[in-house]
């Protein structure tokens, strides 16, 4: 992840988060608040509803006290109960229904002391019915409002409910009389949208539930006066739901306002994101291409940078760190350089050592001749004057190829035994038996005769200081061909019967100046090998502890052409 991600990342938590929390704290404040507030307005609305229910009930017995003064001292009435002809029953039949309307009310009946309708105005055809229930259970609840559903010409209708009494001729009537409450409940809540209303019965289908929540329950006594019912007393509940409209919407409201803020919010946290990552990055980024280009050999990068932060603390680091890299790499060189002139000189050293060697041999055999048989020293001079001047060619082919400081060579056919011979004659005699076991016929090879003679001597060289250093042993140069299917090869072994190497000793012969000998310059192996690998061939050494050391050396060979002209 990068780092401009994570500062898109943080900037986002650090303001979403936030104002995520603040979004859903508003609005769970808020919708707590509106239903707290509900609840209250749903606790008046029952509380305005008892209270209006007090007051249309108390209303009503005030309408039956004035009728029942009214119908005391109505004269039709009288006859109507006391001669009971027809005519004056036909009055009675309709005194309810005139009274009735002219009190306002929607029920009205009018009983006598057993009972017995006299005269209805809401239903004439209850008249001569018996229906003593209806009083008694009205005295019974005395100035507690009463439902009472009736029957109507047409279907049915509930009403508040009062009674009340009177005498008219010595004989007791009662009258029972009550207003249409349903459509007035409901107009007492219309005011508040919010708030609606719904009249559970007993028995008797309910009015249809709506949408919403139960706020608040009114129970009022019921007594249901139709047929199936039974005129039994019970109980009818008034109830109040909320739709929750207005909560609705204020949440939907404040999701739209938390979107807009959200969104807002986010492109402007988002710019000032990628601004700010930006001011911070690029210098970063600048430093990172400047270290990037960073290599040992090319170390002049700057860092330097008038920043007071810690982007302008990390460029001095830098700058410090380049520079010490600078000066570490100045004395680094100045180390290999001088690394590389000593190499120069232990190599030079080890060769000019290899082609003394012989000239030293000489001199000590004239020297000793000259001592013991002066007459014969022209005759052993003539005998070891070629060694001596293949010794000083030699070294003068070193002199020039140093000179270039890269030896010379030079192509062209080497016969590999001839090579063997002269370095052979060159060792001293004294350290240990020395054999050559040379294959006739032997092809010659594509290499320098400098460069064969400079590998056989240091082989047969380490081989010779081997022997002698564990008190004598022998020493066997062998050559022989090989007919491998890439092309024929000429195989060179340097065998001794010395101590042997362990596999540790073995790699450490290869490291430059690496050396056993007193005096050696640890160049031998690691020269031979580099000569090897020049010429195109290779080399192998063959050693265990106590049981002696071969070094196997093989060159492609440069086959001779047969009489037909083909190579053979």
């Amino acid at each position: 992840m990068s780092f401009r991600t994570r500062l898109f990342i943080a900037f986002g938590a650090t303001v979403l988060l936030p104002l995520g929390v603040l979004a859903l704290g508003v609005r769970r404040e808020m919708a707590g608040r509106l239903t707290a507030e509900n609840a209250r307005r749903a606790d008046a609305a029952v509380s305005a509803l008892r209270d209006e229910l007090g007051r249309e009930s108390a209303d009503i017995a005030a309408r039956l006290a004035t009728l029942a003064s009214q119908l005391a001292g109505d004269n039709r009435f009288r006859l109507g109960v006391v001669n009971g002809d027809a005519q004056s029953r036909r009055g009675l039949l309709d005194l309810a229904g005139g009274a009735m309307r002219a009190a306002g009310l929607s029920l009205l009946q009018v009983q006598d002391s057993a009972g017995r309708i006299v005269s209805s105005g809401h239903f004439r055809n209850e008249f001569d019915r018996a229906e003593p229930e209806l009083p008694l259970t009205l005295a019974a609840e005395g100035d507690t409002p009463v439902l009472v559903r009736a029957r109507t010409p047409d279907s049915s209708l509930v009403a508040l409910t009062r009674v009340d009494s009177l005498r008219v001729a010595g004989r007791r009537f009662t009258l029972v009389g009550g207003t249409a409450i349903e459509e007035r409940l409901r107009g007492q809540l219309a005011r508040d949208p919010e708030l609606s209303l719904r009249l559970v019965y007993p028995r008797g289908p309910a009015t249809p539930a709506v949408g919403g929540s139960v706020v608040s329950e009114l129970a009022l006594p019921f007594l249901d006066l139709l047929p199936t019912a039974g005129a039994s007393l019970d109980t009818a509940r008034v109830i109040i739901t909320q739709s929750g409209a207005t909560l609705s919407a204020l949440r939907r409201s404040l999701d739209l306002w938390f979107l807009a803020a959200l969104g807002a919010t986010l492109a402007l946290a988002l710019g000032l994101a990628a601004w700010w990552s930006s001011r911070i990055s690029r210098p970063l980024t600048s430093l990172a291409e400047q270290t990037a280009a960073i290599d040992f050999d090319r170390l002049d990068q700057r860092f330097a940078s008038d920043r007071g932060d810690e982007i302008g603390a990390l460029a001095g680091v830098l700058d410090a760190m380049t520079e010490r890299l600078r000066q570490g790499a100045a004395r680094l060189r100045d180390a290999e350089r001088r690394i590389a002139t000593g190499d120069l000189a232990r190599q030079v050293n080890h060769d000019i050592k290899n082609g003394l060697v012989p000239i030293r041999n000489v001199l000590r055999h004239l020297a000793q001749v000259a001592r013991d048989d002066p007459a014969s020293l022209a005759r052993v001079f003539e005998e070891r004057r070629g060694t001596l001047d293949s010794s000083l060619q030699y070294l003068d082919t070193l002199a020039r190829n140093y000179a270039r400081l890269s030896p010379a060579s030079r192509g062209g056919k080497c016969d590999v035994n001839a090579v063997i011979e002269e370095v052979v004659r060159g060792v001293p005699s004294g350290h240990g038996e020395l054999a050559t076991e040379l294959a006739p016929a032997l092809p010659p090879v594509l290499a320098d005769p400098l460069v064969l003679r400079r590998i056989l001597e240091n082989l047969v060289s380490n081989a010779v200081d081997s022997v002698s250093g564990n008190g004598g042993g022998e020493v066997v140069v062998a050559t022989e061909r090989l007919d491998p299917p890439a092309g024929a090869l000429v195989r060179v072994t340097v065998g001794d019967t010395g101590p042997g190497m362990n596999r540790a000793g073995l790699e450490r012969a290869f490291e430059d100046f690496s050396t056993t000998k007193e005096g050696g310059t640890g160049l031998g192996l690691s020269i031979v090998r580099r000569l090897v690998l020049d010429l195109g061939g290779t080399l192998r050494i063959e050693t265990a502890p106590g049981a002696g050391t071969r070094a196997i050396v093989e060159l492609p060979a440069r086959a001779a052409p047969s009489a037909d002209g083909s190579p053979t």
